[in-house]
């Protein structure tokens, strides 16, 4: 099993950036999918849901309206896209995968400063 995250980086405040998770060795489109994040010093976070099939997402309300949670069972990949980022939004992000077990990514580092 693995989940390989990609797509972090350092952006200036307000920028984007889309993270995707690449899941192999399990049934992907049976698993419910989520974003984690973890700042230094701070608890893991959830920051999005989606369901197996896609069609319920959830989001935290520190992302609310800056963040979309997206998957193509296809090919086997979530995806986290997020619009204004602020400095707040710094962290590790991790995908996880939850369903008959739990499996997690080694996370990607999003660093937002100017």
């Amino acid at each position: 099993v693995q989940l390989v995250e990609s797509g972090g980086g350092l952006v200036q405040p307000g920028g984007s950036l889309r993270l995707s998770c690449a899941a192999s060795g399990f049934t992907f489109s049976t698993f419910v999918m989520k974003w984690y994040r973890q700042a230094p010093g701070k608890e893991r976070e959830l920051v999005a849901r989606i369901s197996s099939a896609g069609g319920s997402t959830n989001y935290a309300d520190s992302v609310k309206g800056r963040a979309t949670i997206s998957r193509d069972n296809a090919k086997n990949t979530v995806y986290l896209q997020m619009n204004g980022l602020k400095p707040e939004d710094t962290a590790v992000y991790y995908c996880n995968a939850l369903g008959s077990r739990s499996y997690w990514g080694q996370g990607t580092q999003v660093t937002v400063s100017s």
